[in-house]
């Protein structure tokens, strides 16, 4: 598949679904967009910039990535995760609360990481690095923060910026950088971008993310000598499944055009 007629069908997948989709896809051939500068809540995508905001302050001694910090229950909170199942008393070194934030993207993991680096860093690392579109401004699971509108925020060429930096700017230094691609590559959650990928071909380096109503995923996609960056953010769904079919047609044609079928 040449880099037109990807263009062409991923608009069209785009435009022929349900809900409101933004695209950026960034190939060495060219850039797809479309609502690539819309504002969506980011759900968990905001899990990505807060990674790197983490790993930037470590380079720079405000963060210990060996060191331990207890899970209490009082910090415990649902959503996807594992930590909220764990026994009582359990320890765990930052570096590993940050994994398991991105490869099952755990809430509590989230939540101890932002009460870790601060809020206003993060946000002042996301303008920095040239999220200009991009908010943390609830913890995870806040429903009541919800109920007041406050949301996290996101789009597109941001998730699809901050991922591009993993490679092609100095957002971090080079031994950060890998360590947040070898993070991203352990993603568990494999459903959406990445579902029909044969990834012994084409490795997928993303991070998911889902509300009511709402389906993400952004990734970089990397094989057969080509690298593709990658983000769809979908929302106003009223079939969540019809989300996640998008996103897995949209993956599937990014594949197809790497490996040149």
């Amino acid at each position: 598949m040449d880099f037109l007629k990807l263009k062409a069908e991923i608009l069209e997948l785009a435009n022929c679904c349900e809900g409101r989709v933004g695209v950026y896809i960034q190939s060495e051939e060219g850039i797809i967009e479309e609502n690539c500068r819309k504002a969506f809540s980011s759900a968990s995508l905001i899990k990505v910039p807060i990674l790197l905001a983490g790993l930037s302050q470590a380079e720079t001694g405000l963060l210990q990535l060996e060191e331990e910090v207890q899970i209490n229950n009082a910090v415990r909170v649902g959503g996807s995760g594992v930590l909220q199942s764990m026994s009582k008393g359990l320890k765990m070194k930052v570096i590993d609360l940050m994994t398991l934030m991105i490869i099952v993207s755990d809430n509590t993991a989230t939540n101890l990481v932002i009460d870790l680096i601060g809020k206003e860093n993060i946000n002042g690392y996301m303008k920095n690095i040239g999220l200009k579109n991009t908010e943390l401004n609830r913890k995870m699971m806040d429903f009541e923060a919800l109920k007041k509108g406050v949301d996290n925020t996101t789009t597109a060429r941001d998730m699809a910026f901050c991922l591009e930096g993993l490679a092609e700017r100095s957002i971090l230094s080079v031994e950060n950088k890998d360590l947040a691609r070898r993070i991203l590559n352990g993603q568990q959650y494999k459903n959406k971008l990445a579902n029909t990928v044969d990834l012994e071909k084409v490795q997928v380096a993303n991070k998911t993310g889902e509300l009511p109503g709402v389906e993400h995923d952004c990734g970089i996609f990397t094989g057969n000598g080509r690298t593709v960056y990658t983000a769809v953010l979908v929302d106003q769904l009223k079939n969540q499944a019809a989300g996640r079919d998008v996103l897995s047609f949209i993956g599937n044609r990014i594949y197809r055009y790497m490996i040149k079928d």
